[in-house]
């Protein structure tokens, strides 16, 4: 059975049942049944999650559209022009010698700078405004997708960005770069957007003490196609409970 817009809703409502499965500390007899179809459905040998649309993912959590990116409509070319002039002049700010990126030794660290510097570029940009998108619940939260929410004022049009760093060499790499959990009251999809990544890429380790940065992408998610891994998970907490302990010892010092 392939992946399709009919398959994902029964499979997104597992994913959110499993959520809730295991909240229950104490499973009764029916959650333990609903727990046991879970897993016989996710190891049917024809289940196939993969190429499942992330437009579909988003609004079966948010209730929003994905709306598609068009250059040729005039809200979405301001957007270009503006998101095209500063990833520019960003990577030209960072990549000066005196320039505090380059005194991140990780790369993972140097992207949380690049994503402030980017909103503050973006959010003093007249005729704009751009957020940190708080969750359903109202929270302030920077963690998980989507990072920035970037209104167009003369519009009204919102766009959701999510600037994402990268080596040149691993363009094509198949590791994981994006992610998105189905989470109700922590979702940040509250608008009907068009949701779009902002790739900067750089050329590697740093030389000489120095990251370099080459280039950026802008990417339209709404034709993009997500996967979905099938994973139970656990805590310190969750193992190490006392009455799960069957023996335990130490060393004298």
């Amino acid at each position: 059975m392939k992946a399709s817009h009919l398959l994902f809703p029964l499979g997104l409502g597992l994913i959110l049942a499993s959520h809730a499965l295991q909240a229950l500390p104490d499973q009764t007899k029916d959650t333990r049944a609903e727990a046991a179809r879970l897993v016989e459905w996710l190891l049917e040998e024809e289940r196939d999650l993969t190429g499942i649309a992330f437009a579909d993912v988003a609004k079966a959590v948010s209730g929003r559209e994905v709306r598609p990116f068009d250059p040729n409509h005039e809200a979405d070319q301001r957007v270009l022009n503006l998101i095209s002039r500063e990833a520019a002049a960003l990577l030209r700010e960072v990549n000066e010698p005196g320039h505090p990126a380059h005194d991140i030794p990780r790369i993972n660290e140097v992207s949380g700078l690049l994503e402030d510097l980017l909103q503050e570029r973006l959010d003093a940009a007249e005729g704009f405004s751009c957020t940190f998108p708080p969750t359903a619940s109202g929270q302030a939260q920077r963690s998980g997708y989507p990072d920035l929410r970037l209104l167009d004022e003369t519009s009204g049009r919102i766009y959701y960005l999510d600037p994402k760093v990268y080596a040149e060499r691993l363009r094509n790499s198949t590791f994981r770069t994006f992610y998105f959990e189905p989470k109700r009251e922590t979702n940040k999809i509250l608008d009907d957007a068009a949701h779009l990544i902002i790739g900067l890429s750089h050329a590697g380790r740093r030389e000489d003490g120095r990251w370099r940065f080459t280039g950026w992408n802008l990417v339209d998610l709404s034709e993009f196609r997500v996967r979905l891994k099938a994973e139970f998970q656990g805590s310190n907490r969750d193992l190490y409970r006392d009455e799960a302990i069957a023996a335990e010892g130490g060393i004298e010092p």
